[in-house]
């Protein structure tokens, strides 16, 4: 028998396409960052490990620091990838080995692209606000641009529109007829939302598009799944809205890009393609190469931890993941 026959028909949400696989709600985890802060991993996951080219996401906070140094982490390398830094409180000075000293408030945004090899270290400053809220997303970079040279940039100012009850903050890519001036590689967005008004709003999205949501403040609903603070809703594709409700006051991430075919292979602070390629940057990273020093930090680099026994190898977009 044609096994299709025997399949039911198949009932979509409003604005989902039938390439959609069905949303995946994956609450995370927490993982230390440094001496002072812990984070909830929401990517990777053994569920879903990207969301278009969107490689990592920690989510951190609301964490009172008003007695607490806040975050430190000390200088570190990074290869083959791009750091999305996105704060709703306090303050992070970011440092690198290209000389940058910028910190960064709520409603600026940080990307840093590694490229070949670049070295950063992030802190909050002596004297800094009581309370501590944000992200620090991965984005991987695709051939030619995990080659090339690293870049910083610093956006202050950021498109900013309201469709509804919604307020949205364009962090990369385009979305609402606004774009981003943040460089990215890769047909990709990020955009906060906040809601104003108790009623299920919608937003336009592309169904070539892979879609997450990440919940940072407040409570939602998306497609009947309750969505809790430091949970994120792997959407699929083929969605062309969104429609969510949610209490007023609520703060959201959308994520999404085509999804990345490039094989990867994620390692510690390295996104690479092959098992050869992470071992040389872990090596230049030990012996002083390629990833310069981090400008005013004077903290001792971070050790590199020591390789498997088996040989790193690229997973599939939706499997487990060694990171």
């Amino acid at each position: 028998m044609d096994r299709t026959e025997s399949l039911p028909a198949q009932t979509l949400p409003p604005g989902v396409g039938p390439t959609d696989p069905g949303s995946v709600l994956l609450p995370g985890h927490d993982v230390p960052l440094g001496r002072y802060t812990t984070v909830r991993r929401l990517l990777p996951q053994r569920q879903r490990r990207m969301v278009g080219a969107w490689c990592f996401v920690d989510h951190f906070g609301p964490d009172d620091v008003a007695d607490r140094p806040g975050m430190e982490v000390p200088p570190h390398p990074h290869t083959g990838l791009q750091t999305v830094t996105w704060l709703l409180d306090g303050e992070i000075l970011h440092r690198d080995s290209l000389g940058n000293v910028q910190p960064i408030r709520p409603g600026q945004l940080n990307v840093m692209t590694s490229g070949r090899g670049i070295a950063h270290s992030e802190r909050s400053p002596l004297v800094h606000p009581p309370l501590m809220h944000g992200v620090q997303l991965w984005v991987a970079l695709p051939d030619p641009a995990r080659a090339g040279d690293p870049d910083f940039a610093h956006h202050a100012d950021l498109p900013r529109f309201r469709d509804g009850d919604l307020d949205v903050t364009l962090l990369v890519g385009d979305l609402g007829g606004e774009r981003s001036p943040a460089v990215v590689h890769t047909p990709l967005v990020g955009a906060q939302i906040e809601v104003r008004g108790p009623a299920p709003a919608t937003l336009p999205l592309r169904p070539d598009f892979e879609y997450g949501l990440l919940a940072m403040s407040g409570a939602a609903e998306c497609d009947g799944t309750a969505l809790a603070p430091g949970a994120l809703l792997y959407l699929g594709l083929g969605r062309n809205a969104l429609t969510l409700r949610a209490e007023p006051g609520t703060r959201l991430l959308l994520l999404g890009g085509t999804p990345f075919e490039e094989p990867l292979v994620m390692w510690w602070n390295f996104v690479g393609r092959s098992h050869e390629e992470v071992v040389a940057a872990r090596e230049d990273w030990m012996a002083g190469r390629r990833f310069g020093v981090v400008a005013d930090d004077a903290a001792p680099p971070l050790p590199a931890p020591a390789l498997p026994t088996t040989r790193l190898k690229a997973r599939d977009r939706g499997g487990d993941v060694r990171g």
